[in-house]
């Protein structure tokens, strides 16, 4: 789940099947009571709206990861620590194992994750057309306009600037890997 409608559909329609639920974040749901719980009826829920149960303990830790990463962004919320301490202390895993966990399942750095999905951020700040390029930089926590132009450029191919003139094509921030 990535965004709230998302979420809010899910919780509307397993209240609807009787499940109660206690707390739902993105990629996690909690419920009330385990006696309401049906997993056949669950599973068929989360199918028919584009989701699934993940089963594997390695698969829910890289969900994790991208969830922290995927909050902070819609939170804009200034890391106080780095990626690596955030996540590390957020998960209770070192790092290391995060990273190398996160680097073989998907092909690409934890790292070089987050630099995505800033970039497909800073597509959507550009397409809005309500905020300058230094202030998207500054939504999304970039010491300067510059290092987000170059990180922008280095990911895409093509400057801000010329970006904005394009007709609009986005990724979608759950398809990112």
């Amino acid at each position: 789940m990535v965004c709230d409608r998302c979420k809010s559909v899910l919780q509307n329609s397993f209240e609807n099947a009787g499940m109660a639920i206690e707390k739902i974040e993105l990629g996690e749901i909690t419920f009330k009571d385990d006696r309401s719980f049906h997993f056949e009826k669950a599973n068929e829920i989360l199918i028919n709206n584009g989701f699934e149960f993940i089963h594997d303990e390695n698969e829910l830790l890289i969900e994790k990861v991208k969830s922290r990463i995927l909050k902070i962004l819609d939170e804009q919320t200034e890391l106080r620590v780095n990626l690596s301490e955030y996540l590390s202390k957020s998960l209770n895993k070192e790092y290391s194992i995060l990273s190398k966990l996160f680097s073989t399942q998907q092909g690409l750095t934890i790292e070089k994750y987050f630099i995505r999905l800033k970039i497909e951020k800073a597509k959507e700040y550009i397409q809005m057309n309500n905020m300058s390029f230094s202030e998207i930089a500054y939504n999304l926590n970039y010491k300067s306009s510059s290092h987000l132009a170059n990180q922008f450029k280095s990911v895409t191919g093509i400057a801000m600037g010329e970006y904005k003139k394009l007709p609009f094509k986005r990724n979608s921030l759950d398809k990112i890997v």
